[in-house]
């Protein structure tokens, strides 16, 4: 029962809870109205950097949630050319972040990381499809345990100042591994091999880690 309630906590989160309660003491000592907005303030940090399990699809050719968030595009994109081989356009899945959502983001598919890359750039809204191009960015391409390729990025938001990913080249991972987080509202997209039909619509909500967003063709 404990652990149902005490959701785990990012350990990324630690500094940030520590600074904010830290403020919230001074706060409360300069005037108590003062302190109770610390004190929100501290209760929402925390809230922010919480870490819950979850219980990944295991069925072979499934791709899953990167991100917990609002799917706020389906559509042909380029993937970024620091990290895909060939650049024609692929059916790209945008999940929006905003800063209620859980930030801990999660590996798409089983694979092996190809390629990580991180590029600096503008912190438009995450949620315009600009975002994808102009935003600071971290790139990464995976091949999956059968044999395709998937590229994921986590970009850089609004008020989002700090990507946080842990992945290298040559790691391999299970779909739903943690592999990083982002600050503070964001958003991650998934690009997709042709092999894969999605099974997402615009607007819906989506849980890291745990929603099926496209699947394999069998056929």
């Amino acid at each position: 029962m404990l652990s149902t309630v005490l959701v785990p906590i990012h350990r990324a989160g630690w500094p940030f809870i520590a600074l904010f309660a830290v403020a919230a003491v001074i706060l409360w000592w300069i005037a108590t109205p003062l302190g109770l907005i610390g004190v929100v303030a501290t209760a929402w940090c925390v809230y922010f950097f919480r870490d819950p399990e979850r219980v990944t699809p295991r069925r072979p050719g499934l791709v899953i949630a990167p991100a917990d968030g609002i799917v706020c595009a389906v559509r042909e994109a380029v993937p970024p050319k620091e990290v895909a081989a060939h650049g024609e356009p692929r059916l790209c899945i945008g999940i929006f972040m905003n800063v209620f959502d859980v930030h801990v983001n999660r590996v798409p598919a089983d694979g092996t990381i190809d390629a990580v890359d991180y590029r600096p750039g503008k912190f438009v809204n995450a949620s315009l499809d600009k975002a994808s191009v102009d935003n600071e960015r971290t790139a990464l391409s995976m091949t999956t345990t059968d044999g395709h390729n998937l590229v994921f990025v986590q970009i850089a938001g609004l008020v989002a100042r700090r990507i946080l990913c842990h992945a290298k080249p040559g790691q391999s991972f299970a779909a739903g591994d943690r592999f990083g987080m982002i600050r503070f509202g964001s958003r991650v997209d998934v690009y997709l091999d042709p092999v894969y039909d999605p099974l997402v619509s615009i607007g819906q909500r989506m849980i890291a880690g745990e929603t099926v967003i496209a699947q394999r063709r069998t056929d």
